[in-house]
């Protein structure tokens, strides 16, 4: 099902239930009640954008708050979340702590939403299954190896028949959290093979391609032929694209889905800002880029007229709106870590 078909459905479904009501549900407790018209921005993440697109429409049906979500990378949201341009901001990667100093609006918190599966996606003329390990990844993003018959991608896929073709390697230009995810896994995971460093942007090599967001990496990849990229699964999923079974801690080749990512979630440590690190996690069944991601909001927001809508909204995303991710290819938190996500929420001063 395409974004555009559950979004319609959410809406019918939202439809239904609220005429056949007879009396209104009280909202959770210490939720507030946004009234009036309000609107609020986002920005950030795109890795989450299709989610942030259908909390949104839900959300908002039958309601006079609007909200608007730009996506734009998790740079960018942490720039314009920290320089107020938004209300709200979406980040892949929390900020670093030389960078906290700048955020203008004062408190702030970090609350989860989803964990998702970044896959390694690919065009390889007949080749509809591939297995990598994260060496193997590490040495074709860093240039090292250039053929799709390397000795080293054989190795990871006994029998298989691999072309005598040139790899393309296509990567995000923005400032990124799944560039950062990605590389940090590779960094983890790699045996020392990645020597290009983990962060939201990377100084890669010169002949590889760049795209803007998870859907320029992904139409890289599409258009490409012989091209590898990293794009989160909903997109990867929505351009028709092969990805591949990647090598997990427990030595197993595992799937990127929806119950692989959510596997991952098992058993995280999670600080007391309820940030944490889901790659190359531990478990047979778990896919090793997982990734977490994050909204940020202010502990007392600027506009005391959007600050009942930000936590109402807030509220959503890490109840009902929950009940939405795997039907888009992302995986719930864990009840410990909503029940955590919610009491941060309620932190919010509205």
């Amino acid at each position: 099902m395409n974004t555009k078909t559950w979004i319609a459905c959410i809406g019918a479904a939202a439809l239904a239930l609220s005429c056949g009501k007879k009396k209104e549900e009280a909202p959770a407790s210490g939720t507030p009640v946004a009234s009036g018209n309000v609107t609020l921005n986002g920005s950030g993440s795109t890795f989450q954008k299709q989610f942030q697109e259908v909390a949104i429409e839900a959300f908002t049906k039958g309601k006079s708050t609007k909200i608007n979500y730009s996506g734009g990378g998790s740079g960018k949201g942490r720039k314009d979340f920290a320089d107020m341009v938004t209300d709200y901001g979406c980040s892949d990667a929390p900020y670093k702590d030389a960078d906290k100093a700048g955020v203008k609006g004062g408190d702030f918190l970090y609350v989860p939403v989803l964990l998702g599966a970044i896959t390694v996606s690919y065009n390889v003329d007949g080749v509809d299954k591939l297995q990598l390990s994260a060496d193997t990844i590490a040495k074709i993003f860093q240039r090292e190896i250039k053929k799709w018959n390397d000795p080293a991608i054989a190795a990871d896929n006994p029998g298989a028949k691999l072309p005598d073709a040139d790899i393309v390697v296509a990567h995000r230009s923005d400032g990124s959290g799944t560039t950062e995810q990605f590389t940090k896994f590779l960094d983890v995971a790699g045996n020392g093979a990645w020597k290009l460093k983990s962060g939201s942007t990377v100084e890669w090599s010169a002949d590889t391609q760049a795209g803007q967001g998870n859907p320029g990496v992904a139409q890289i990849v599409k258009t490409t032929k012989g091209a590898i990229g990293y794009v989160d699964l909903p997109d990867a999923k929505e351009s028709g694209l092969h990805y591949a079974s990647i090598k997990n801690a427990a030595g197993k080749f595992v799937d990127p889905s929806s119950a692989s990512a959510q596997a991952a979630g098992d058993g995280l440590e999670v600080k007391d800002d309820l940030t944490f690190v889901s790659i190359n996690a531990k478990g047979d069944a778990a896919y090793p880029i997982t990734a977490p991601s994050w909204c940020m909001v202010y502990t007392k927001p600027a506009d005391k007229d959007k600050a009942a809508a930000l936590k109402a909204y807030f509220k959503f995303m890490v109840t009902d709106g929950q009940k939405l991710l795997p039907e888009i290819d992302f995986a719930p938190l864990s009840k410990t870590l909503q029940d955590k996500a919610i009491a941060q929420v309620d932190k919010i001063q509205a």
